[in-house]
């Protein structure tokens, strides 16, 4: 491959504490009125002092073991210096010099893509434009509610290699970051925010272009889009042997591209210096331990225990512990069922297909764990075939009714009577006698053609093996 490309992510999550970072006004800025949840100390008033809120602090620490991060002793906020509107105190209070956390990874498909550092800082206002963007809006409003709620920014190492495994990550991290009840990470409402950078490498003759930030992408899938069109636009530019400019540009979810927005900022841009008003953050063992025990089973260890503990193929157990509300829900419908298996493909196969064809939640879904239960007594009797289960499973989908009632509604009881099954089949080679005669001629293959019929005429209701048992004794007399 001639192009290498690297990826780094920087990721702003907000933690679901009930108040702001530095006062006491609500975080739920998203279902609030305009400028209803503020004070003087989340819109920067004279002489308005910040007090640390500790929830957030407990939420950060348990994102760092989460994420496998080295927690540090010593923390310090910082003040970092810019001028913009939705900005009311003309800085930010983040974490430069001494972050929370450093050195932790999440795993990839086998790969580690590691995490530089993790630090806890306050969110901006936002604004609202009317026109595509500051520059042409004729009026831009403010709603200061977001300033101040607490984010933990995560800043991951150059280790992605495509904008699929960027999208990858993402929805790994949000699904860690749900499990320990960290962050709702709900990108479209801004609790999850996404800036990538990203550089394209010409193997051939060792030339680094400029790294492109990437601002402010709202899901998963234009993690992914937004990448790969700037991926492709500066492959393109380096092969015209034009200069790659450090820019910063935003992503046009309308067009599918991205557009230009300003040159990269440096860091001494921001004049960063210790925040005078909050004192340092000592954190000692006890703290570290006391959250470590609050901790819930993350999904790499309950995807290993359901490989263990069910038998089930490490794919399958990758799927259903990775949302924890898909994996409560398997471990509920296994409880009484002799094969984990079987359901296993039942909810990965058939129950997220229909729940995305009807555009559905998990929690609105009427199949429960009696359905799957009587579902492979059904099966495992013989009074059903896999094909007819499958027929019952999505009528389930549909009315909630239990298998056995469905079965009788719709007449789907497996044919297993031999002398049935060999009347179907001497009436099938009867109206294919082309096919018969080849059959004796030598092409057995075809064995394959007239059990289907055998299916397609008994609308799957015969016994699949008992029709291929007979149908080879009698095609072969």
């Amino acid at each position: 491959m001639k192009y290498k490309t690297t990826i780094g992510l920087e990721i702003h999550t907000q933690l679901l504490t009930k108040t702001k970072a530095f006062c006491s006004c609500s975080a739920n800025a998203f279902e609030s009125s305009p400028n209803t949840n503020i004070c003087p100390v989340c819109t920067g008033q004279p002489g308005a002092l910040p007090i640390f809120n500790e929830e957030a602090l407990n939420l950060g620490i348990k994102a760092a073991l989460a994420l496998n991060a080295k927690i540090n002793k010593f923390s310090r906020f910082d003040r970092k210096n810019y001028f913009y509107p939705d900005l009311p105190k003309g800085y930010q209070i983040t974490q430069y010099f001494y972050p929370l956390a450093n050195n932790g990874y999440i795993e990839i498909d086998g790969k580690k893509i590691r995490i530089r550092r993790m630090h806890l800082e306050e969110d901006s206002g936002k604004m609202f434009h009317e026109g595509d963007n500051l520059e042409n809006a004729s009026y831009s409003y403010i709603d200061y509610n977001r300033s101040g709620i607490p984010l933990i920014e995560i800043v991951t190492e150059p280790d992605i290699e495509s904008p699929e495994e960027a999208r990858k990550f993402m929805e790994k991290l949000r699904n860690i970051l749900r499990y320990a009840e960290i962050s709702s990470g709900d990108m479209e409402k801004g609790a999850l925010r996404c800036d990538a950078n990203i550089s394209i490498t010409d193997t051939e003759k060792n030339i680094q272009s400029n790294r492109v930030e990437i601002k402010n992408i709202n899901s998963f899938k234009f993690v992914e889009k937004a990448l790969e069109y700037e991926r492709k636009r500066i492959i393109e530019l380096m092969e015209k042997g034009e200069r790659i400019p450090q820019e910063t540009r935003g992503w046009n979810f309308s067009t599918r591209s991205t557009f230009s927005m300003r040159s990269k900022e440096e860091e001494a841009d921001y004049r960063y210096f210790p925040e005078p008003d909050i004192p340092p953050i000592i954190i000692t063992k006890e703290k570290i331990d006391e959250i470590k025990n609050m901790m819930p089973e993350m999904i790499d260890e309950k995807s290993e225990r359901f490989v263990k503990q069910y038998k089930i193929k490490k794919y399958d157990a990758d799927i259903l512990a990775g949302d924890r509300e898909l994996a409560e829900y398997f471990e509920n419908a296994v409880k009484n069922v002799k094969n984990p298996q079987f359901v296993s493909n039942l909810i990965i196969t058939d129950l997220m297909r229909e729940m995305n064809k009807n555009n559905i939640e998990l929690k609105d879904v009427r199949i429960k764990a009696e359905h799957y239960e009587e579902l492979e007594k059904l099966l495992d009797s013989g009074k059903i075939s896999t094909k007819i289960a499958k027929e019952i499973f999505i009528e389930m989908f549909k009315t909630g009714k239990m298998p056995s009632e469905i079965v009788n509604e719709k007449g789907l009881e497996q044919i297993d009577d031999d002398n049935i099954i060999e009347e179907i089949v001497k009436r099938v080679i009867e109206n294919n006698p082309k096919q018969y005669q080849q059959y004796k001629n030598g092409k057995t293959k075809l064995l394959g053609f007239f059990v289907g019929q055998i299916m397609k005429e008994t609308k799957g209701k015969a016994n699949p093996q008992k029709a291929n048992q007979i149908a080879k004794r009698l095609l072969d007399e």
